[in-house]
């Protein structure tokens, strides 16, 4: 392909009739990528608590990674309280399963103080949850990233407010060799240190993309300067 002129780009270039197959926007419209998904950490994050009536508390979101079925022990998070899920609800109606990329509310067994931000998941299968972590950053912003300087980070449904503790190292993309870096500037890509204001529910990104990423936010101008994934 050469994007100079769109060959094999949008639709195959009649200066190319050597080449048989798709574009690249045929190829990205249909290249498999369900096996991407994580099916077996439940990750939960909540959006949104649904209270239409005295009778009703549903917990809306989408689920992130896992399987979910009524009848299942779950744990929520921070707070630590088990219960079962009772059921699991659509604008269609009840499913007897929940899994990626689907959004739902769940019910509960018995009634949880949860918020946004908040996540539910399995009691044998947790997430992380700390305020301190490292994280491969690529930077995008004009304005450079200076150390201690506060942001907000967003991760699930969290966003809380954050700093990066120190640099570890930059990566030197023609090289690939790392070296020290004071301040990273803009399509730098380095390895940081994170401390946020209040703990995250993460994964690594290794492992559960959906739990591992999260983007960074200019407090000031609201831009988002970085996204990272969570080592």
């Amino acid at each position: 392909m050469s994007a100079l002129n769109g060959d094999n780009v949008v639709r195959n270039s009649g200066r190319m009739p050597w080449y048989q197959g798709p574009s690249l926007l045929e190829h990205m419209e249909t290249v498999p990528i369900g096996h991407d998904r994580n099916l077996e950490d439940f990750r939960f994050p909540v959006q949104l608590v649904l209270r239409p009536n005295l009778d009703y508390r549903g917990y809306a979101g989408k689920v992130a990674s896992g399987i979910v079925r009524p009848g299942d022990k779950v744990v929520a998070l921070p707070s630590g309280i088990e219960t079962t899920v009772k059921a699991i609800d659509t604008w269609e109606g009840e499913l007897a399963e929940a899994f990626p990329p689907l959004s739902v509310t769940l019910r509960l067994a018995q009634e949880i103080d949860l918020s946004r931000g908040d996540m539910i998941c399995h009691p044998d299968n947790r997430p992380l949850v700390g305020n301190r972590f490292s994280a491969d950053l690529c930077w995008f912003s004009s304005e450079p990233l200076v150390p201690k300087k506060k942001y907000l980070l967003k991760q699930t449904t969290q966003t809380v407010k954050c700093q990066v503790e120190a640099i570890e190292h930059r990566l030197d993309v023609n090289t690939m060799e790392k070296g020290p870096a004071e301040a990273l500037r803009m399509n730098d890509i380095a390895r940081i240190k994170v401390l946020t204001q209040k703990p995250l529910f993460y994964d690594p990104y290794s492992r559960n993309r959906a739990t591992g990423n999260f983007i960074m936010i200019d407090e000031l101008s609201n831009n988002t300067v970085a996204a990272g994934m969570i080592v």
